[in-house]
């Protein structure tokens, strides 16, 4: 990126070089994330134990869901930083991994959502990969 804006400056007027403008936009972006990212990190922990209670949901266990007419729906519990609704991973601070936290295989949870209440079983918890 720095090697394009450097690129775009040779050019000539930077005043009216929309290259050199959005790249240098661009690398103002780029630092603020680096920024944020370096901050982030002074307050992060990695969890790498599984917890000894291997039957109650905690951070980083994938918990199976099943709704009332029988579909399931598979989540891992990450931080906020990490969550990617493709890979079935939700934010620990989500209202599902809210309601499904400490608890156990077996227990029915209810989730407030936006359309209203909706209840779950889970069906199993596990851990790693």
């Amino acid at each position: 990126m720095t090697q394009a804006v450097s690129d775009a400056a040779a050019l000539g007027d930077r005043s009216e070089n929309a290259d050199y403008i959005y790249g240098k936009r661009r690398l103002r972006e780029i630092d603020r994330r680096v920024e944020y990212l370096a901050k982030r990190l002074d307050v992060l922990t990695v969890v790498t134990e599984v917890p000894k209670d291997r039957g109650r949901v905690a951070f980083g266990a994938w918990v199976t869901l099943e709704d009332d007419d029988g579909a399931e729906a598979v989540y891992r519990l990450v931080g906020p930083d990490e969550f990617d609704p493709k890979q079935g991973w939700i934010s620990i601070d989500s209202p599902v991994a809210k309601a499904v936290l400490g608890r156990r295989e077996g227990d029915e949870v209810t989730v407030a959502r936006p359309k209203g209440a909706a209840t779950f079983t889970i069906t199993a918890v596990r851990y790693g990969a």
